[in-house]
């Protein structure tokens, strides 16, 4: 899995260059928790639940279907006033950022894969293309070279082009405005 910092942050990144709208404290927390929240599962393995079980890590709540149920539950509890394209692009934005929680931890180098089709298929998937190292799920683990090693990853193949992207967004808004302003004759 990749680190659940990591998962926050790629959730705020997509939240910032999806919708300049101005946004409370509670959906960036709702945004951040909901990258991280498919990882919950391994409180199973304190109930005898196995690694490659439906329940077990990355299985049923990496898959798809779980963003999509999460995306539309937290929609519907958390903005329940919001209809229309409002509510329509927040059941898309919490479907993607936790979605997006697969899509980095397919990208690690460990583990048994995720299994974005479950419960319909059960096979775990990775990327071709796997540079993340795997965070420990120890937190005790996280905090060694180990945990070093998945942050010097996170950062290079994660964090920097995230960073890089949500800049380049923010600046060309800030062009375009300038350049709007500037068009229609008013002072910058």
């Amino acid at each position: 899995m990749a680190s659940a910092i990591t998962h926050a942050f790629a959730a705020v990144a997509l939240g910032k260059m999806a919708s300049e709208k101005e946004r409370g404290w509670r959906f960036w927390v709702l945004a951040a928790g909901s990258a991280a929240l498919p990882d919950a599962d391994v409180i199973g393995f304190a109930f005898g639940v196995q690694y490659e079980d439906v329940f077990g890590h990355r299985g049923l709540s990496h898959s798809l279907l779980f963003a999509l149920t999460w995306a539309v539950f937290v929609a519907l509890l958390e903005f329940r006033q919001t209809r229309g394209r409002e509510l329509a692009w927040l059941i898309g934005f919490f479907f993607v950022v936790t979605a997006s929680h697969g899509v980095l931890d397919a990208m690690t180098n460990g583990g048994l894969g995720v299994a974005f089709f479950s419960p319909f298929d059960r096979s775990r998937y990775f990327f071709s293309w796997r540079p993340l190292e795997v965070s420990p799920i120890s937190l005790t683990r996280f905090f060694s070279e180990w945990g070093g090693a998945v942050l010097r990853s996170e950062w290079r193949y994660v964090w920097l082009p995230l960073g890089s992207l949500w800049f380049s967004v923010w600046t060309g808004r800030r062009f375009f405005e300038a350049f709007r302003d500037w068009r229609e004759g008013r002072p910058s």
